[in-house]
């Protein structure tokens, strides 16, 4: 796995569990990265560049977030934000917080990061649902947003 989809899972499940315990997500992201670290099992460590580009997204995120969602609800055709799957949600929020807020990742390296982390995280339609609303975002972002 590659540092940054390391650091995208890892945004992913701090974002998530922010929604779900209403916890500020940077907390929820070191939580979840010290919870690699406790236990009888053996350790997974957290590699230090996927946790920095994680606490960037999440930071991204919740710092823009009334923009981001306002860009995934106008784009959401027929789906309420509250009728989404969490996960899918956090997804979308991720991937159009890089798609605005990142121009040194390329759209089509943002959209096909947030369609795998879908089919991992996500239910079965969730990679096509991710997918197809993101399309319709990023054919309207600039080069320059």
């Amino acid at each position: 796995m590659t540092t940054r989809r390391e650091g995208r899972e890892l945004a992913l499940q701090a974002l998530y569990s922010k929604d779900l315990v209403l916890q500020d997500a940077n907390t929820t992201l070191k939580r979840i990265t010290e919870s690699f670290s406790e236990g009888e099992e053996p350790t997974l460590s957290v590699n230090s560049k996927a946790y920095a580009f994680a606490s960037e997204l999440v930071n991204g995120v919740v710092s823009n977030l009334q923009a981001i969602d306002s860009r995934i609800a106008e784009k959401s055709k027929h789906w309420s934000m509250a009728r989404m799957a969490r996960v899918d949600l956090n997804i979308l929020r991720l991937a159009v917080f890089e798609l605005l807020y990142r121009p040194d990742i390329p759209k089509n390296v943002t959209m096909n990061e947030a369609i795998e982390v879908a089919k991992k995280f996500g239910a079965d339609d969730s990679a096509s649902f991710v997918n197809g609303i993101l399309d319709e975002i990023a054919s309207t972002v600039t080069d320059k947003e």
